[in-house]
């Protein structure tokens, strides 16, 4: 096993960045299906009132299993990607590489139909980007 991987088939650095990805994403679940209608998440999410966050509090929960799901499927293609197996192991990186970009994607979309997110998109975005980049191009190389 070469030493600068943490797993077969992960970077170590790529697993940082992604382990940090997923607990953000963890994080946005919270703050979406949890504490939505709270002063922090409202000011987190630009939301000006109690009524505006009880509008919009089923939408924000359905939108934070989302990232719950993407952060589980985060772990799952790390634990994977661990594995002894070839088959698992290249499974693994696979699964990881769909969950990471699909919150860099998402991220993409938020900064594009919102651009006054740009900061919760990078946020949001550039850890898994980092996972992303990285695992490709050990792949690559």
């Amino acid at each position: 096993m070469n030493t600068d991987l943490l797993l077969d088939g992960v970077p170590t650095v790529a697993a940082v960045f992604a382990t940090v990805a997923a607990l953000i994403h963890v994080y946005i679940f919270v703050l979406e299906s949890i504490l939505w209608t709270t002063p922090r998440a409202r000011a987190t999410f630009g939301i000006r009132s109690e009524q505006e966050a009880a509008a919009t509090r089923a939408l924000a929960f359905n939108q934070g299993w989302y990232n719950l799901f993407l952060a589980i499927g985060t772990g799952m293609g790390l634990v994977l990607a661990g594995s002894a197996t070839d088959v698992v192991r290249a499974a693994g990186v696979g699964v990881l590489l769909l969950a990471t970009a699909s919150m860099v994607c998402a991220a993409l979309v938020l900064v594009i139909s919102n651009p006054r997110m740009a900061r919760g998109a990078a946020v949001q975005g550039l850890a898994p980007l980092i996972a992303v980049a990285v695992t490709v191009a050990h792949g690559l190389a």
